[in-house]
C-alpha cells in the first residue's frame, strides 16, 4: 500500500508522526467541548454520526462500525431511542434484526453540532495566513483518508 512509509527510526519522520499524533488528539478533544447537547455521551454522539454518514444499520452493524462489542451497542441504541433520537424498525429480510435509524431530532441536532464545531474550527483557522490555510485544505482530503483507514 505505501510505497513511501515513514521511517520511524529516522529523527524528522519520528518527530512528524508524533506532532501529528499530538495534534490530532488535542484537536479533537477541544471539538469535543464544542457540543450541543451535553447530556449525550461521546459514544452516542459517534453512533449518531455514523448512521448520518452511512445509513440505517442493524445494531451488529453499528457496534462493528464503532468497535464496541453488540451487547454494548445494543444498550446504546436504547439510551438513543429512549431519548427520541433514534427509531427500530423490523429488518425487511430478517425478522430476528431490527434495523436503526436516526430520527428528524437527531438530524437537526447533528446539524446544529456540525454548524456550532465548524464555525469553532473556522474561528481557529482565521489565526492562520493564507499559505497555512492553503497546506491545511491540502492535507483535509489526506487526514479524512487517515481516518478511515484500518
Amino acid at each position: 500500500m505505501l510505497t513511501n512509509m515513514p521511517d520511524l527510526s529516522h529523527g524528522d519522520d519520528v518527530a512528524a508522526v508524533n506532532a501529528l499524533r499530538s495534534a490530532i488528539m488535542r484537536i479533537g478533544r477541544r471539538l469535543k467541548h464544542q457540543r450541543v447537547d451535553e447530556s449525550l455521551s461521546p459514544t452516542e454522539m459517534s453512533v449518531l454520526g455514523t448512521l448520518a454518514r452511512c445509513g440505517s444499520a442493524t445494531p451488529g452493524e453499528l457496534a462493528r462500525k464503532e468497535h464496541v462489542q453488540p451487547p454494548s451497542m445494543t444498550r446504546i441504541v436504547a439510551l438513543l431511542e429512549a431519548k427520541g433520537l433514534v427509531r427500530l424498525e423490523p429488518h425487511p429480510e430478517d425478522r430476528r434484526q431490527k434495523v436503526v435509524s436516526q430520527t428528524e431530532t437527531a438530524e437537526a441536532m447533528l446539524e446544529e453540532s456540525r454548524r456550532k464545531r465548524n464555525a469553532w474550527l473556522a474561528q481557529l483557522a482565521e489565526g492562520l495566513d493564507e499559505a497555512e490555510w492553503e497546506k491545511l485544505r491540502a492535507a483535509a482530503p489526506v487526514l479524512e483518508k487517515l481516518a478511515h483507514l484500518q
